[in-house]
């Protein structure tokens, strides 16, 4: 029987801990852990991700700030106010909304971003604490933190002895994710549009991550029966059978055929998804606990 892996219930354990560690830094040290969101502009899709992040933020008890700022805002306006949050000892992390409005530069306000409260993961400081093996200090990009929990619940600490193969080489989830792999003493090969004999490559992995944004591109016989299988990939694919006009979420691989081959598999909807914000708050009560002297909790 293979395994399907519930993102949502597994988000719900991580977030328990975040709940459980805020409330103990608090009765500790007296400490609320803050997270500062800030968001230029009126995607619609960018202001339900934050509202998501900040309602998740109160329920776990933290002081939740929100920073809305007009399309127009100017580059040096959105650096004040990032240089305001990392002065501000009552936030523990920042977060800025990708993508923001052209002609901001994005990468200068990450990058102005204090490591210690980049709860994104993103700053160049924090990827290579993660590339020389610096978990302790460091700060992991949400989204392969969030995939590393199903892998470590389902695998264990210690991937001595395991292939893993991650398809995607991005700097927000390819690259961090190989690494912690690595990290776990996992045998790492990282593979992507340029990799020659693909399904072949991805055939040799005991656990294989898929983050390239083809909808359906793993199939099962690229898969080696009884594989872990993770799923990162978003993808909208009309869907007629629904109606006109419809569409569906799949993700990189074939769900249905692959879930015959491996033996654990997470679902797209509904898999590494909701580990992304469950992640981000594990991430600001980490650096809340890292502030206050306080061994962070683990997830």
């Amino acid at each position: 029987m293979t395994t399907v892996i519930d993102g949502k219930n597994v988000a719900a354990s991580v977030i328990q801990t975040v709940k459980s560690a805020t409330a103990a830094l608090e009765k500790s040290s007296g400490v609320t852990t803050g997270l500062a969101v800030v968001i230029v502009g009126d995607d619609p899709a960018s202001h339900a991700y934050v509202g998501s992040k900040g309602r998740m933020a109160k329920e776990c008890g933290f002081k939740s700030v929100q920073h809305t700022l007009p399309a127009d805002t100017k580059q040096e306006d959105l650096a004040a106010l990032v240089a305001a949050l990392n002065a501000d000892p009552s936030i523990h992390g920042i977060l800025v909304q990708l993508p923001l409005p052209k002609p901001l530069d994005s990468e200068a306000i990450i990058q102005s971003i204090l490591p210690e409260k980049d709860v994104d993961g993103l700053s160049v400081v924090n990827a290579g604490k993660l590339a020389t093996g610096d978990l302790k200090t460091g700060l992991v990009s949400c989204t392969p933190a969030g995939a590393m929990v199903f892998v470590r619940r389902t695998h264990g600490e210690d991937l001595s002895g395991l292939n893993a193969v991650v398809i995607g080489r991005s700097n927000l989830f390819g690259k961090p994710m190989a690494q912690l792999l690595l990290n776990a003493n996992a045998t790492v090969t990282i593979a992507h549009s340029r990799t020659k004999n693909l399904a072949e490559v991805c055939r040799n992995a005991d656990i294989l991550v898929a983050a390239v944004g083809r909808p359906e591109m793993v199939r099962a016989d690229w898969v080696k029966p009884g594989a872990t299988v993770i799923d990162v990939g978003i993808n909208r694919v009309a869907a007629p059978e629904r109606g006109e006009g419809k569409t569906r979420l799949v993700g990189d691989v074939a769900f249905e055929e692959v879930s015959a081959v491996a033996s654990a598999i997470t679902p797209v909807p509904g898999g590494v998804g909701p580990m992304t914000i469950a992640m981000l708050m594990a991430n600001t009560v980490i650096a809340a606990h890292r502030t206050a002297g306080q061994t962070p909790p683990q997830f």
